[in-house]
């Protein structure tokens, strides 16, 4: 079996995820895992399908079919290699929303070669300030090797220098 990552984006409207799905279906695939959302009035995701090795193809052919509905990027997944999963780390942002947050917060990581897995962001309304507030919420690996004390430190740092509350946890 191969694996296809697919990215979707197109104008948000009813029947969007019925369309891909009978898609995949009718070439013998199956939806794995996905991450779907509306933002900013576009519908945008990513799924992972499992499809037969014969049948791979002809599905990514029958997904251009979609043009005008989606826009759909097929990419070969992988199979995780890792005899042992890296250890995960949380990593919560809260404050008050100003241009570079998730740009600061990602150097820092990648510094410590910690590799973002998932990250969930929003912009909202701030409570009785009139300001917008900033929340993410970054899941990541950390390596063997890597130094926590030293993550910890410098995301420490950087938060006193944002002005945002960050917090930690596995």
């Amino acid at each position: 079996m191969a694996n296809l990552v697919l990215t979707v984006v197109g104008d948000d409207r009813a029947g969007l995820v019925a369309a891909l799905a009978d898609v995949v279906s009718a070439h013998g695939g199956n939806w794995e895992h996905s991450e779907l959302a509306e933002l900013a009035g576009t519908f945008a995701g990513i799924v992972v399908v499992s499809v037969p090795d014969d049948r791979s193809a002809d599905l990514v052919s029958a997904l251009r079919a979609l043009d005008g509905l989606l826009t759909v990027t097929a990419h070969a997944g992988t199979q995780s290699s890792a005899a042992e999963p890296p250890r995960q780390l949380t990593v919560n942002v809260l404050g008050n929303d100003h241009p570079g947050i998730v740009r600061d917060i990602s150097a820092v990581l990648s510094r410590h070669g910690v590799s973002i897995e998932r990250l969930t962001s929003e912009s909202r309304e701030a409570p009785m300030s009139g300001g917008r507030l900033f929340e993410a919420r970054v899941v990541a690996a950390v390596p063997s090797g890597a130094d926590p004390a030293g993550i910890q430190a410098d995301l420490e740092r950087l938060a006193a220098e944002l002005l945002v509350d960050i917090t930690l946890g596995e």
